[in-house]
């Protein structure tokens, strides 16, 4: 039997992943997390997401562990590659290949043994940093494969991958998850955080966090180093 109330969260301890998992609560959904240590250049996001799971009274919160420094080629997963401390053209180092892909076959694994037909995932595409794997088009494709690549979807159980920021800007996703109750000062978006969660303030993800709190008229809450 399949549960509708019932959904798996992915929560990276990002801004756009704790709201996002404030709005599967909102929707009355009972909420699994799913987050990754995939040797990822820091811990701290993991620590911001397992605070953001305790606050928010989950039914459960996994941690997965894969290794992607295994193969490489992002300078989230390859110590060898810099973070960039200025915008560049076209898809940025930072990408991680397949990551989305990866994450999202684990949340479908999860929701066909929990009964579960819903998964939430927190990509955006406004104020994305040109990462192909958070676009509608990926997102509508990864609904047609998990009807066809599990057991649920040949049975006839179609899942639903919710994307609720995905025509947002970060400005919109703030005012959002402000009004849902979000602690933005317990999440960290920096690519290179330190060990304490201090943002480095000068990489993509950290300048797109800054536009958007400036842009949504509020205070950031991000401690920066």
């Amino acid at each position: 039997m399949r549960n509708s109330k019932k959904a798996i969260i992915l929560l990276s301890g990002g801004l756009d992943s704790a709201t996002t998992l404030a709005i599967a609560k909102k929707l009355g959904f009972d909420c699994y997390a799913l987050s990754f240590n995939y040797k990822q250049r820091h811990m701290s996001e993991l620590n911001a997401a397992k605070n953001v799971a305790k606050k928010l009274k989950l039914t459960e919160h996994k941690i997965i562990e894969i290794d992607l420094t295994q193969i490489g080629g992002s300078a989230l997963t390859d110590s060898k590659i810099d973070v960039p401390n200025s915008p560049t053209k076209g898809i940025p180092i930072t990408y991680v290949p397949a990551r989305n892909t990866m994450f999202l076959s684990y949340a479908l694994a999860w929701a066909e043994v929990i009964g579960s037909s819903d998964i939430f995932i927190g990509v955006n595409a406004v104020d994305y940093s040109g990462y192909p794997d958070c676009r509608p088009e990926y997102i509508e494709a990864y609904e047609k494969l998990a009807a066809l690549a599990t057991k649920a979807g040949v049975e006839g159980v179609g899942f639903k991958i919710h994307a609720p920021l995905i025509k947002l800007s970060k400005s919109e996703i703030i005012k959002e998850g402000l009004a849902l109750g979000v602690d933005f000062s317990q999440t960290v978006s920096c690519y290179q955080a330190n060990d304490m969660g201090f943002a480095c303030g000068l990489c993509d993800s950290c300048m797109f966090r800054k536009e958007g709190f400036d842009s949504a008229g509020v205070s950031d809450p991000t401690k920066y180093q």
